[in-house]
């Protein structure tokens, strides 16, 4: 198994530089023929999320379908799959930024109840409570 880092798939999404995008290309379609599984962290994904809206002004509409077909993905494999699909999901409707609803998704599956926090876009969003 190899792990991507963030910069791999913003190449290979924001196709900004043609060689560094064939090349990406390249590499999952080698790991992929060879059946390597390939590892994206939550880190990753929420640093791709911050790159696509901040950096180049992505729609959070196009982040989600970004971050769907990621998760659908044959060949990738996540930290908790289900909690992925639960984030994208939450952050689709939700408030907060994708990162928050990762950070809940691991306090969850750690065994909490709920997340306290300060961000007032959280307030009233399941599992988040102000301190």
């Amino acid at each position: 198994m190899t792990g991507i880092d963030t910069n791999l798939l913003v190449r290979y999404f924001v196709k900004d530089d043609e060689e560094q995008y064939l090349q990406v290309k390249a590499f999952f379609n080698r790991k992929l023929d060879a059946q390597e599984a390939l590892f994206i962290s939550d880190a990753v994904l929420c640093e791709l999320v911050w790159v696509l809206s901040r950096g180049y002004r992505h729609s959070k509409a196009d982040i989600i379908r970004i971050l769907e077909l990621i998760s659908r993905s044959a060949g990738l494999t996540f930290q908790s799959p289900l909690g992925l699909r639960r984030a994208v999901k939450a952050f689709g409707v939700g408030r907060g930024d994708f990162a928050d609803y990762i950070i809940r998704e691991r306090a969850f599956e750690a065994g909490c109840q709920e997340i306290a926090t300060l961000d007032k876009a959280l307030s009233g969003e399941t599992g988040f409570i102000k301190p």
